[in-house]
């Protein structure tokens, strides 16, 4: 792991996305509620969520952080479901990685819960948006 311990406590926040991409009458049953496994959109929130807190069991070398808030939002779309996860902290380290696996998890999910109607869904997209804080300041990729 890196050595963090001299750098300054700061808040640090980061949003990254992840799309779904499935057919259209697939969208309607996601939105509605009535995919075989139940509400997508309310299971896949809940599991970015605890992603995010997990992010240091799941990728060696994350240091574990303070996590102080996340939201996970799910959008869908006529063929997709746009997924922007965003992580918030008051730390010495970055919170992309955090917000990279709520996003991603979150995809997983729908993933998962889709895939007896539609086994050709596609994740895509998976990227970081914008970062703020710390020594490098903000960043977005718009």
């Amino acid at each position: 792991m890196v050595d963090v311990s001299e750098k300054s406590v700061t808040s640090r926040e980061a949003t990254a996305e992840s799309v779904l991409v499935t057919r259209p009458d697939v969208v309607a049953l996601l939105s509605a509620g009535d995919l075989p496994k139940g509400d997508a959109l309310a299971v896949a929130r809940v599991a970015g969520i605890m992603a995010a807190k997990r992010t240091p069991d799941l990728v060696p070398l994350c240091h574990p952080l303070p996590i102080s808030k996340v939201t996970v939002d799910l959008t869908p779309g006529e063929d997709r479901v746009v997924i922007m996860a965003t992580v918030r902290t008051r730390g010495v380290t970055g919170v992309e990685m955090e917000a990279l696996t709520a996003a991603s998890v979150a995809a997983l999910t729908l993933y998962d819960m889709v895939k007896a109607v539609d086994r050709a869904a596609t994740i895509e997209h998976t990227r970081v948006l914008a970062k703020s804080g710390g020594k490098s300041g903000e960043w977005s990729r718009a």
